[in-house]
């Protein structure tokens, strides 16, 4: 593995453990420019505020929201990371068919997420999470 893929594990090995303890600004220094695209909620949160204010509302809802690290594979100018997303449903949550009132329940969900990466550097230019919601929604009414 080259040194360049080595860092760039590194970078996201960071980026998901500051998300765990709520470091913001060190979550947001693993970015060249903050960009989230979450795929399963259609949403693009582009920018510093726009994706800290992703953090603080989605961490409302479930406040101890936590990734457990499966897999991270660099590629050519991504990681791709395979991970399980857990978390406490204690804050209301916007869906299709309106809001969802805390129901205290745990979700534990498989995810995937390519953190990209402008050719030859090592900070983060977009993490892209790949989700299917209506298991998270299950795990919240069932």
């Amino acid at each position: 593995m080259s040194d360049l893929a080595e860092q760039r594990i590194a970078v996201v090995r960071e980026h998901m453990a500051s998300e765990i303890t709520h470091d913001w600004e060190t979550t947001l220094a693993t970015f060249d420019h903050p960009r989230y695209e979450l795929f399963g909620g259609g949403q693009v949160f582009e920018g510093r505020d726009a994706v800290m204010n992703y953090f603080i509302n989605s961490r409302r809802s479930f406040p101890d929201q936590a990734n457990e690290p499966i897999l991270l594979r660099a590629m050519e100018d991504a990681v791709l990371a395979e991970f399980w997303l857990t978390g406490t449903h204690q804050g209301a949550i916007q869906t299709p068919q309106g809001e969802l009132a805390p129901t205290g329940k745990k979700i534990r969900v498989r995810m995937a997420a390519v953190f990209e990466f402008a050719p030859g550097k090592a900070r983060i230019v977009c993490e892209r999470v790949y989700f299917d919601s209506a298991t998270i929604l299950r795990q919240l009414t069932n």
